[in-house]
C-alpha cells in the first residue's frame, strides 16, 4: 500500500450552533487523486481549509505529509500547491511576470519556462493577465500552484464556469500531474470530472463521509445498471410507486419533482413493462430518458439531494 499523505482523525468544527464537520476520519494515499464531493453546506470547504492551514479546527488532528500545521507551518507551505476556485491576479502583469512573482515565494521552485510550458501558456507568455480567457486564467492559477514543485496539490473546483473545451484542457493537465506522482485532493461539482480524474472518491454530507470508494465501486454499489426517468401528462397521482416497483426489471422507484425515476437492472424487460403500465392507466408520456448508472445517481441515492442542492 502507498504511504498516507493526508491523515485526518476525529476532526470537528462548528460555527455557533452549526456543525460543519463532525468526527471526520479520512486518509489520502500518496500519489492518488482523491475527490471530495458533497452538496453546498456538506462541510467539504471547511475540511479543505483546515487541511490547507487556513482554518483552525475545534478538535481533532490533521497530518499532512507527516507534518502538522502547529509545528511545521513554514515547511508545509513549501510542499503544498493550492489552486482556489477563483484567483485574483494583477491584470497589468504579464503571464511571465506573474510566474516570477509566485516563484519568488519558494526555496526550490521550478523554472518559469517549464511551468508555463506545462500548462500550455507559451503563446501567452508575454501577454497581460487581463487579456486572458477564463480557461487561460485557470491554467495560470494551476501554474502558480505548481511553481513551487509541490508534493501535495489542492484543486478546489478547478473547472467551474469554464466552457467544455477549457474543462477538457484542465482535465488533461491534471492527468499529466497525476503521472508525475503528485498527490491531489480535488473538489468538484461535475460528476464526469470526478469519474475521469479521481482514483477514489469520498462523498460528504452533514459533516461526515457517507461513502468512500473508487468511482466504479461506488456506481456498482447501486446494484443497478440503468436509470429510467419519465414524466406523464396530467393525473400524476394515478401512478403508484409500489406498482412501479413490481414491474419486471425494476429494482426501485421514486418521485423526483415532476418526474419519476426507476432503478433498473434489466432494461429490456423494464421498458416494455413501463410502457404497458402507462397505457393501462391512459397516461401519455411527456418525457422519457434512460442512462447508465452514474456517480450523481449514487449521490442522490445516498442523500436524496442533487449535488448542487443547498
Amino acid at each position: 500500500m502507498s504511504p498516507v499523505a493526508l491523515s485526518i482523525r476525529s476532526l470537528h468544527k462548528a460555527y455557533a450552533d452549526v456543525v460543519a464537520i463532525e468526527s471526520l476520519d479520512l486518509d489520502v494515499s500518496a500519489g492518488e487523486c482523491f475527490g471530495l464531493l458533497g452538496p453546498n453546506g456538506a462541510g467539504k470547504t471547511t475540511t479543505i481549509e483546515i487541511c490547507e492551514g487556513l482554518t483552525q479546527p475545534d478538535s481533532g488532528s490533521v497530518e499532512l505529509l507527516g507534518r502538522h500545521w502547529d509545528h511545521h507551518a513554514a515547511e508545509l507551505r513549501q510542499l503544498l500547491g493550492i489552486q482556489l476556485q477563483e484567483t485574483q491576479f494583477s491584470d497589468k502583469l504579464t503571464v511571465e511576470e506573474t510566474m516570477r512573482l509566485f516563484r519568488s515565494f519558494y526555496r526550490r521552485p521550478l523554472g518559469v519556462s517549464e511551468v508555463i510550458g506545462l500548462v500550455q501558456l507559451d503563446e501567452k507568455r508575454r501577454g497581460r493577465v487581463g487579456q486572458l480567457s477564463g480557461g487561460q486564467k485557470q491554467r495560470l492559477a494551476m501554474a502558480c500552484a505548481l511553481v513551487g514543485d509541490p508534493r501535495f496539490l489542492f484543486l478546489d473546483e478547478p473547472t467551474t464556469g469554464l466552457d467544455p473545451q477549457a474543462r477538457r484542457q484542465i482535465w488533461e493537465l491534471v492527468e499529466r500531474l497525476k503521472a508525475t506522482g503528485r498527490t491531489i485532493l480535488l473538489t468538484t461539482h461535475y460528476m464526469d470530472e470526478a469519474e475521469r480524474l479521481c482514483d477514489r472518491i469520498g462523498i460528504m454530507d452533514h459533516g461526515r463521509i457517507i461513502a468512500l470508494d473508487t468511482p466504479r465501486a461506488l456506481i456498482a454499489s447501486l446494484g443497478v445498471e440503468h436509470l429510467v426517468e419519465f414524466g406523464v401528462d396530467g393525473r400524476r397521482g394515478a401512478i403508484d410507486l409500489d406498482a412501479l416497483c413490481r414491474l419486471r426489471g425494476v429494482r426501485s422507484a421514486r418521485a423526483d419533482g415532476d418526474l419519476f425515476q426507476l432503478h433498473v437492472d434489466r432494461i429490456h424487460e423494464a421498458m416494455p413493462a413501463l410502457l404497458g403500465e402507462l397505457a393501462r392507466l391512459d397516461l401519455p408520456l411527456t418525457e422519457l430518458r434512460t442512462h447508465s448508472a452514474t456517480l450523481e445517481d449514487v449521490f442522490v441515492s445516498l442523500t436524496g439531494r442533487h449535488l448542487r442542492d443547498g
